[in-house]
């Protein structure tokens, strides 16, 4: 499902001494099946933007076009609810919206609100659970038995049971350590190849977009600032820098290096492409002395 948007303005409390022009004039087409990383300092408009992928925020001007569904500001909650079964947000601690007496129960959960029979959402929910490699010991202890990394995947199973076909992340590995935080990233890349899902990242995490991503949307102020694929993004390290943002780890470290006279053919992006290059400079005698 490709997502775009037309002139699109957004006012948050319109009409109030308290308005404020969120997003302005975005104008873009997020491909189907993509992996796409929105990025920017806090408050440059990343959430407000994906949610209207799904008419949690409408357009105060312009339109978001999703598949064959149009939003606008005068659309209805009610024409949006095929939609919304097709378009899965994973907020900041998912976990924080479980609630039912089991792991099973409240993974069917929102299949059954979608108007899905029993008998249906319960073969949903037990597919979402293989998906998130759930065992299945789990399935029928109450969510809070479990740890907080565990917790997370079966609220992102809720979302799963759906069947959404474009999955929003909104920084989805908040508070978990570096393994749970790579586990989680690699569950959402396995999801984006199986499942042929649309991902929308949200994030922070240099690393994340530098070893996931194929695009890159830079928000600034409520604006599309930049679009270009991760090599793209990360090259302009002064670029970056004015608008408040880092570099990935094996980027940054490439830049000391260039400080100190090495020359690199391209900006590694990860780890296993910097220590490439390096050994292919050594080789050739390219080594800053």
């Amino acid at each position: 499902m490709a997502i775009t948007f037309k002139s699109v303005d957004f006012i948050y409390q319109a009409h109030t001494p308290f308005e404020n022009l969120s997003l302005k004039d975005i104008n873009l087409t997020i491909p189907d099946g993509s992996y796409t990383a929105i990025i920017g300092h806090t408050g440059s408009g990343k959430s407000t933007l994906i949610q209207h992928v799904n008419g949690l925020l409408k357009p105060t001007t312009g339109e978001v076009v999703v598949d064959d569904q149009t939003i606008t500001g005068t659309t209805k909650n009610k024409e949006l609810v095929h939609l919304r079964q097709h378009v899965g947000i994973v907020f900041q601690f998912p976990e924080s919206q479980l609630f039912a007496e089991s792991v099973i129960e409240d993974v069917k959960f929102g299949p059954i609100n979608f108007g899905i029979t029993n008998e249906e959402a319960q073969k949903r929910a037990e597919s979402a659970l293989q998906k998130v490699k759930m065992p299945q010991e789990f399935w029928n202890k109450s969510p809070f038995e479990l740890s907080g990394g565990q917790m997370r995947r079966v609220a992102i199973a809720g979302i799963l049971a759906t069947n959404p076909k474009i999955l929003i992340l909104d920084e989805p590995t908040a508070g978990l350590d570096p393994q749970g935080r790579r586990e989680m990233m690699e569950l959402f890349a396995e999801l984006h190849q199986k499942e042929e899902l649309t991902i929308l990242l949200v994030t922070h995490q240099m690393d994340d977009v530098a070893n996931f991503a194929d695009n890159v949307i830079v928000m600034d102020r409520g604006s599309v600032a930049k679009i270009g694929t991760p090599t793209e993004i990360f090259s302009d390290t002064e670029w970056l820098i004015n608008h408040q943002l880092g570099l990935p780890s094996a980027a940054n470290f490439a830049q000391k290096l260039i400080s100190h006279g090495v020359q690199f053919k391209k900006i590694p992006l990860d780890m296993g492409e910097l220590v490439d290059q390096i050994i292919n400079l050594e080789g050739k005698g390219n080594r800053h002395e």
